[in-house]
């Protein structure tokens, strides 16, 4: 039998499983334990959320022979079926693929047949954002007036670009991001499951790594879990070319002291040993994220996931920094962030080092005032190398 992916193994199979999206589920087990299904809903989201798991939740739990308070059984032959992806009530649509006009014209014909077995048939539509204009305006009809034996079901990471007219005709679920002690806690349960070892800081590591989605940190796992059976910290940097927190800590120690040299020499450290410029960037800006929240968040839980031993180095190195400095540093590494896209991301990342050491490269107003509080305090050096 060949190898299943653990987000694909451990996918959830009713809607208790559902990890983060309480609010849905118990939402959707009192609409199917009422009977009041609609024809149309709208799960939206950012990625490995959990969309797609509650669709084929939804579409087994209305067509389940013997559903549990609103949840399917996953025993009947109809829960078996859909959950093996043998199941004709259940079509899936990629609509990245399927975007164009005759595709939905397609699938209005289709929608007519009643299903041979069961009561509905379910058409899951991924990521429907990328439809055309046409393929939309096709749809709008089937959508708001489907045969009794439909149910739409439109999932998208990109809700903005639906048109009006598509969002109105539909009930509408926003999945959030999920809790990262939520994750830490799926990812302990499932390590026990396979035979592996996963410390508390590694999970906290993929958590932050994941940004609320339980895919991507399932996946990440499963990377982690090929190069070595014992997962720490160290596992976790290597397989998601991570920088690690203490390159993080010393280079923006560099960079509040204007250190170009060795900050540029600490690049090409991380370069030479294939640290992804993009990654590494990516991580500077959650290090200086996390710097900004400590800075001004003075009560309740900072949002933010790390051990406590980097949120000690974090608070000590926050109380050295000005605010201004970290909301410029955030500034030209959101800046760089773009540039890389078109541009050599070594070069990009080494010039927005250099501007960072030295903010009298940069002529807009907030670099401007920054130059005259330091030279209010005594303490700017013009050409710091």
């Amino acid at each position: 039998m060949s190898y299943m992916a653990l987000y694909r193994k451990f996918r959830p199979g009713n809607f208790a499983d559902v990890k983060g999206q309480d609010h849905i589920a118990k939402t959707l087990q009192n609409q199917i334990k009422a009977e009041r299904i609609g024809h149309a809903y709208l799960f939206c989201g950012t990625r490995g959320t959990g969309k797609t798991s509650v669709a084929k939740i939804f579409a087994k739990a209305v067509n389940c022979e013997h559903p549990i308070d609103g949840s399917p059984c996953g025993e009947c032959s109809m829960c078996r079926a859909i959950s093996e992806g043998r199941s004709m009530n259940v079509i899936e649509i990629d609509a990245a693929s399927n975007n164009g006009v005759e595709n939905i014209r397609d699938l209005r014909e289709e929608v007519q047949y009643t299903p041979s077995k069961g009561k509905y048939k379910v058409y899951i539509i991924d990521e429907v954002h990328m439809l055309s204009i046409g393929a939309f305006n096709a749809l709008l009809k089937t959508l708001e007036e489907p045969p009794s034996h439909v149910i739409f079901i439109l999932a998208t990471t990109e809700v903005h670009k639906l048109p009006a007219t598509i969002l109105s005709r539909c009930q509408r679920f926003d999945f959030r991001r999920i809790d990262p002690k939520k994750i830490c806690e799926r990812l302990q349960f499932i390590a026990k499951e396979e035979g592996l070892t996963l410390t508390d800081s590694a999970a906290t590591l993929i958590a932050a790594a994941a940004d609320g989605g339980m895919r991507d940190a399932l996946s990440i796992l499963d990377l982690c879990a090929s190069s070595s059976k014992n997962i720490d910290e160290s596992t976790v940097e290597a397989v998601c070319a991570m920088a690690g927190n203490d390159y993080l800590l010393e280079l923006s120690d560099f960079i509040k002291s204007k250190n170009t040299e060795k900050a540029l020499l600490m690049l090409d450290k991380l370069h030479n040993s294939s640290v992804d410029m993009l990654r590494l960037l990516s991580e500077l800006i959650a290090h200086y994220r996390d710097l900004m929240i400590i800075k001004t968040v003075k009560q309740g839980n900072l949002p933010i996931v790390c051990s406590t031993t980097r949120l000690k180095a974090l608070q000590t190195q926050a109380a050295d920094y000005d605010i201004k400095d970290i909301m410029y540093a955030l500034s030209v590494l959101q800046n760089a962030t773009v540039l890389m896209q078109s541009g050599n991301r070594r070069c990009e990342m080494e010039m927005a080092i250099i501007k960072l050491c030295n903010p009298q490269l940069a002529v807009d107003l907030e670099s401007l005032e920054r130059r005259i509080s330091a030279l209010e305090k005594g303490n700017f050096v013009p050409n710091a190398t």
